[in-house]
């Protein structure tokens, strides 16, 4: 962490709902302590595992004021904050600014299909606005479309307070380009868990993660030894998490991360429409790669 503003392990944090699909504050008060207690580095609040496009703005802000409070300067908290209407986000970000968050997250905006000098000026109006660093979410497979390597560099390069990317393009030459292109003050996070090892074997510092919701001890093991050069023990740990990786993703995400954790017996209610619930067939599957990988 000393050398990293916001470590390597940064859960995506699920936003936990009552029976009613409420907000329920008090319980996401205390997932963010658990998660930080399980060894993260810093959360993130309201990305795509936070429900985001259900979790409309004035409850965003209910839910980063209960975070920001429960985790008292700990370590950091960011922000989702990105959407694809550059006035609103930029308006939201300076409102969010307020309240004691440590930075913000903003994705690709989706649906509009931009082209890549659009995403520039974008993301660059957002990082004018504010002063609190800004990290880049590339996810093509959500928002349509993919910003390339030259786009990002250059925001790397012009905006002094976008400072990461969380790539989830899964195109490994294009992260490469980024890694090797970008200012030294720049880093690159894996958008994807199962690529995790394969970005930091690129140059990537760690991985913004849906599994270390369920599992943020084991994933911190994994990057942990990567980072003291035990390469072959990291790969060893990620093996052994790889199935419930991929099990979390068998339907739309962040349904089978909530399941999980109330498998576990720590429940943050279901998802909001039009997400549905787990069934009964896919919680089953679930709870048998949560056993056969050790967390259940």
């Amino acid at each position: 962490m000393s050398e990293l503003r916001f470590g390597r392990l940064i859960p995506a944090m699920i936003t936990p709902f009552d029976a009613e699909r409420n907000l329920d504050l008090k319980r996401a008060q205390e997932l963010a302590i658990r998660l930080l207690d399980g060894g993260s580095d810093s959360l993130i609040i309201t990305g795509t595992t936070g429900e985001s496009p259900t979790v409309f703005y004035p409850q965003k802000i209910e839910l980063f004021k209960a975070v920001v409070e429960a985790v008292d300067g700990r370590a950091p908290v960011i922000a989702n904050v990105g959407d694809n209407c550059t006035a609103d986000s930029v308006d939201f970000a300076r409102e969010v600014e307020k309240l004691g968050v440590d930075g913000f997250m903003c994705v690709v905006p989706y649906y509009n299909k931009p082209p890549q000098e659009g995403l520039y000026r974008h993301f660059s109006a957002i990082a004018a606005a504010v002063d609190l660093p800004v990290i880049l979410y590339n996810i093509p497979g959500r928002c349509v479309i993919n910003m390339t390597a030259e786009t990002t560099l250059r925001l790397a390069h012009d905006c002094e307070n976008i400072v990461a990317i969380k790539e989830a393009s899964g195109k490994m030459d294009q992260i490469k380009e980024i890694i090797d292109g970008a200012p030294d003050d720049f880093v690159v996070y894996s958008g994807d868990d199962d690529a995790t090892l394969d970005i930091m074997k690129l140059g990537g510092v760690g991985v913004i993660s849906v599994i270390a919701n369920i599992a943020p001890a084991r994933m911190k093991e994994v990057i942990d030894a990567f980072v003291a050069g035990d390469i072959a023990g990291a790969e060893l740990k990620n093996e052994a998490l790889r199935p419930l990786m991929k099990a979390l993703f068998a339907t739309s995400n962040p349904i089978l991360v909530k399941e999980a954790i109330k498998l576990m017996g720590f429940d943050c209610g279901g998802v909001r429409l039009p997400l549905i619930d787990a069934t009964p067939e896919q919680s089953a599957a679930l709870a048998a790669v949560m056993r056969q990988v050790g967390v259940l």
